[in-house]
C-alpha cells in the first residue's frame, strides 16, 4: 500500500519488487484508496498533478521520488490505478507498468499501449498538466 502517513513504500510479505515485475497494479475503491507497501524504499517526495488530454479526459497522477533514486508514477488506466516505474528515456521522463508506458516531457504526457503495434500510437495523447 502507498502509506501516506509514513511516506514509505513497503512490500507486504516475502515478495521482492523485482518479482512483482516492477509494475504493481493498485485497485482503489470509491471510499478509500488501496495501498502498496514496498519495504526499504523510502519516499523523499510526492507530488500530485491533474492532467487533461486531447480527448477532454481529465485525471490525477501522483509521482513518488525515492531516496535511492528510483521514481514512480501512480496513473489511472482503464478504471484501475497502476504503479509505473521510471526507466531510462532519451528525453523527458518515461514510466512503465504492465503493457503501458506513461511518457512525460515538461508539462505534457502521453500514454502508450506498447503491445498495440510495432510503433505504438498513444492511447491517450496530448495530455497536459492543469495549472491552477
Amino acid at each position: 500500500m502507498i502509506d501516506d502517513r509514513s511516506g514509505a513504500i513497503r512490500l507486504c510479505g516475502a515478495l521482492a519488487l523485482a518479482a512483482c515485475g516492477l509494475a504493481a497494479a493498485l485497485h482503489a475503491s470509491a471510499a478509500s484508496a488501496a495501498s502498496l507497501e514496498v519495504r526499504d524504499i523510502q519516499v523523499q517526495s510526492r507530488h500530485t498533478f491533474s492532467y487533461t488530454c486531447a480527448n477532454s479526459k481529465t485525471f490525477k497522477v501522483t509521482y513518488f521520488n525515492a531516496a535511492n533514486g528510483q521514481s514512480f508514477a501512480l496513473v489511472p488506466v482503464d478504471g484501475r490505478k497502476l504503479l509505473f516505474v521510471g526507466v531510462i528515456a532519451a528525453s523527458g521522463v518515461k514510466y512503465v507498468a504492465d503493457r503501458y508506458t506513461w511518457w512525460t516531457k515538461g508539462p505534457g504526457a502521453d500514454l502508450y499501449d506498447v503491445t498495440s503495434d510495432a510503433s505504438p500510437k498513444p492511447v491517450l495523447r496530448g495530455c497536459a498538466t492543469i495549472m491552477r
